[in-house]
Parts: structure tokens; sequence; C-alpha cells
């Protein structure tokens, strides 16, 4: 079962702060020799270096004395994930291959002009277990959960990528940031790790370091209707739902999770997520499927299915993959569903595919470099 597969890395001799909570800290500094009454407070002025500046050497901590500097410096370690490949597409999406520990190596996107400025799309496993017919990335097995640590180191290696870091002498204007928004869309089933994944949204909206607000956080679940309200309670985030069908038999073949947990009980998971309101929807994503989900029938049926649920409805062209058993809708097919969505009242963005070019559009990471790796392999075999 996806539930039962483990979160932990390799044990690591040195701790490493970048991707602590503030007490894993305190607990580290203790375990170096840091008095007990001094730990928190020191945790506090690493948090600010770490998550808000993004250090990644200790020496320059000038609020922190040279001793413990140096003592941190020879005990501890400011590190991220190995970046295993670098691109960015035409369109200035970029693509990162990270490499979180031999053999687990994962995808993360950053889409620019999405959200109020960008949104990074992170992945909270490595690999899936759902079998999304129309999803590539759902295709390669799970190898395991990501720590929180290593959700949060995502979000560290894009901001040091796209220069997103203040420093002393140049502080970071909330209206100066490039990275506004964080997606878990990546991938793997957040819900499936939701432990890990709601520790990482606490340290990614912390006000004290990378200070991105909940609100601008989005969870995104293919339907693991139990703990739905626990996502809620547990984070305050932004949900979104991968629907992609209107009735339970469509909704078996596309996502086979339905199976298990139905539309009647999918729903009233999702009238259940707290706060809802025409201030905080749900998002609902819904990929276009030539002749399989996307005729006007199927655009009513989705307006009765989200009646009462405050929502909006991203409409997602679908991205093409080699093999795959589907083509996507065409564009005055996906502009009448929009339509019929639009007149009863529900915002039905049409999402322009971003990223195609380095295959980091919707359903397509780390197939490529999955593929890619496996070449490798072959020629050095041979």
């Amino acid at each position: 079962m996806a539930t039962l597969i483990a979160s932990d890395p390799s044990p690591t001799a040195t701790p490493n702060f970048a991707g602590m909570t503030r007490q894993e800290m305190a607990d580290a500094l203790v375990s170096i020799g840091v008095a007990a009454d001094k730990a928190r407070m020191r945790a506090d002025q690493l948090w600010r270096w770490v998550y808000h500046y993004g250090a990644r050497d200790f020496a320059p901590m000038s609020n922190i004395a040279k001793d413990l500097r140096a003592r941190l410096g020879q005990a501890a370690a400011l590190t991220r994930p190995d970046i295993v490949d670098r691109q960015i597409s035409r369109d200035g999406t970029r693509k990162w291959l990270v490499r979180f520990a031999p053999g687990v190596e994962g995808e993360m996107v950053f889409i620019p002009g999405v959200g109020r400025a960008g949104a990074l799309c992170v992945s909270s496993q490595v690999g899936c277990t759902l079998n999304c017919t129309f999803c590539h990335t759902g295709t390669q097995k799970l190898v395991r959960n990501l720590t929180a640590a290593e959700i949060v180191a995502q979000v560290m290696i894009a901001r040091d990528d796209l220069n997103e870091w203040p420093t002393l002498e140049r502080p970071l204007n909330d209206g100066d940031r490039v990275l506004t928004n964080i997606v878990f869309m990546g991938m793997g089933e957040p819900l499936y790790n939701l432990d890990e994944v709601a520790k990482a949204i606490d340290i990614i909206s912390d006000g004290d370091g990378i200070a991105i607000s909940r609100r601008r956080i989005t969870v995104s679940t293919a339907g693991v209707a139990p703990r739905i309200p626990e996502l809620g309670d547990r984070t305050g985030a932004m949900l979104a739902i991968s629907l992609h069908a209107t009735n339970d038999a469509l909704r078996n073949e596309l996502v086979p999770l339905n199976k298990k947990y139905p539309l009647e009980a999918l729903f009233a998971a999702i009238r259940a997520y707290p706060g809802l309101s025409n201030a905080k929807r749900v998002t609902f994503e819904y990929v276009m499927l030539k002749g399989v989900n996307d005729t006007l029938a199927e655009a009513k049926a989705l307006v009765r299915l989200l009646a009462g649920v405050p929502a909006k409805i991203n409409l997602i062209p679908f991205n093409p993959w080699p093999g795959s058993p589907y083509e996507c809708s065409d564009w005055e097919t996906i502009e009448a569903f929009a339509a019929v969505l639009n007149k009863a009242g529900y915002a039905s963005p049409i999402r322009t595919p971003r990223g195609r070019d380095i295959l980091a559009a919707c359903g397509q990471l780390r197939s490529e470099s999955v593929k890619i790796r496996a070449s490798a392999r072959a020629l050095a075999a041979e």
C-alpha cells in the first residue's frame, strides 16, 4: 500500500539544517553541544538565515557567535540535493531533475506567469501508485515518499536558480518576487504522504522564512477522500481535485483510485473541507480527451456535479506522450465545453500548455529523464 511506503532517506551522521523544522534545529544544536536553554534562540537565528536568506554557509551568520559558527561548520551542513539536469523551455518554464539520494530522483517545474507571478510545481513522491491512464508520470513505479526536507529543498533550489533570496544589502519586497505560488501537482499523490507534506507546508509558509502564504499553496489530490478534510485542518492550503470525469464508470477507467473512493464519497469529503467559500474555492482539474470526456453533455453533467461547491475548473489540453491511447480534444471543442461552464457561473480557464518542448507539461514529469537514463544504461552494458 502507498501509505506504508517509507519516507526516510538513508541516515546521515551530519545534521543538515536546510529542510529542518525549528524543533529539529534546536534538537540538532543540542546534539552538537549547545546548551538546551539556548538552543531555541539559536534555532530561531538559524531559521532566519536558512529560510529567509537562503544561507549555504554558516560563516556569514553575523549574529551568531564565531565559536558556534565554527562548530556548525565542522559538525553540520547546509546542503541542497544534487541537480542532475536543468532545462529552460522556449516559454520560460524551468525544469529540474533532482537527486535526493542514490536511485531517488524526481522533477520539479517553475512556471512563470501563473498565480500572482510564478508557480513552482513540486513533487511529494518519486514515482506514483495511481496509474491514471492519461498520465505518463503515473506509469512510473513508486520509489518512495519524499521527506518534508526534500520537499522544502525543491523550493530552495528554485529560489537559488531564480536569484530570489534577499541579502542584508538587498531586501526582497513582496512585489519583487518571481516565485509566489506553490502547487503540489508534481510526481506522486500528496495525500499518501500527508505527514511530510503538512510539515513542509509549515516550513514554507512561516513568515520569518520563505513566507509563501498558505492561501498561495495548493495541494492536488486524485481523490483520497478520507484525508481531504484532514488536509484542510492541518495545512489551511487550497484544495485541487484531479477530476477528469463526471460519472463513476468513466472515472474508474481514467482514475482507478475512483474504484476505492467513488464520486459520492469524494464530494462528501470535498464539502467537508474547512473554510470553503467563494474566497476559498476548490480547483477542479479536467484534462480534455478527444471523444472521451469532452462532449457538451459531459460539460452539463459537470455543472450538476459541482452544484453547491465553491469551485473553479481548470480545463487542461491533453499533453501527448509516446504510446498514449488518447488525443487532445480539438480547440473548438474545448472552447464550447468552457462556454457551458462559464454560462453556469464557473470560472473555467483553459490552461495553456507550458514547457512541452522540455516535457515539463502536466503529466509529463520525469518520463523523458527515465528514458534517457535507461538508454544510457543499455549503451553502457553494450
